[in-house]
């Protein structure tokens, strides 16, 4: 009598995972008074399939109208426009719509500008020059909370911090430290940072007296030697 053949089950198939999940879109508000520019950083942007530009500003009126219409993830924040709106509207920003992460971008590459950006509530601090390199990077950090500086000011800040924690210095005088440092005259300084010459001279005489120093070339030394110079 034959034997029954063995059957042979074959193995069941894994569970399919299925594709892996989409990344999530990050909507971008894009506010630059400048339409060439806006139209190149948009460019940049569009180039990334996580990222959507669901609105352009030209001024300060129209980034609020569209941040409030929108609710966007990131408002990226052309720090120049020449509404004057700049550092003194992130602030505003940040408590009229509080989930929007802001990240501005700018040709200013002074530190102790990216610091007051930042302290008024930037997200992210981009170059424009470096914008086609580093912008849809620091718009995906800002999605998630974390803080970008582009690397040529990450250096310098973190210099300026340093001297703001150990030498107690204020920071308006470790800015203008920094600019004594690079040679700008106390009307240059004044011209630069909005204050009256005589300010920048009772900061100058203030930095004096706390770092011990007596001449520019010694501050020079200090910053130099602080990093405050590098980048």
């Amino acid at each position: 009598m034959a034997s029954n053949p063995r059957l042979h089950l074959a193995p069941l198939p894994a569970p399919s995972e299925g594709p892996p999940a989409a990344e999530p879109l990050i909507s971008v508000v894009l506010a630059d008074d400048h339409g060439l520019m806006r139209r190149s950083l948009r460019l940049v942007l569009d180039g990334e399939d996580a990222i959507d530009v669901v609105a352009e500003a030209d001024d300060l009126a129209s980034v609020e109208r569209h941040i409030h219409g929108h609710q966007p993830s990131v408002l990226v924040l052309d720090l120049g426009m020449s509404d004057g709106s700049g550092l003194p509207a992130i602030g505003n920003l940040r408590r009229s719509v509080p989930d929007t992460q802001i990240v501005v971008i700018t040709m200013e590459d002074n530190p102790g500008f990216a610091q007051r950006a930042l302290a008024a509530g930037a997200t992210g601090f981009v170059l424009k020059d470096r914008a086609e390199e580093e912008l849809a990077g620091a718009v995906k950090m800002a999605a998630r909370g974390e803080t970008f500086v582009t690397p040529k000011v990450a250096t310098r800040l973190a210099a300026l911090r340093g001297a703001l924690t150990d030498e107690h210095l204020s920071p308006r005088e470790a800015e203008v430290l920094q600019l004594i440092a690079f040679g700008h005259t106390s009307v240059e300084i004044a011209r630069m940072l909005k204050l009256s010459p005589r300010t920048v001279e009772t900061h100058r005489a203030r930095i004096h007296q706390k770092l011990g120093l007596r001449t520019r070339a010694e501050l020079v030394r200090y910053a130099l030697a602080r990093g405050l110079l590098s980048g």
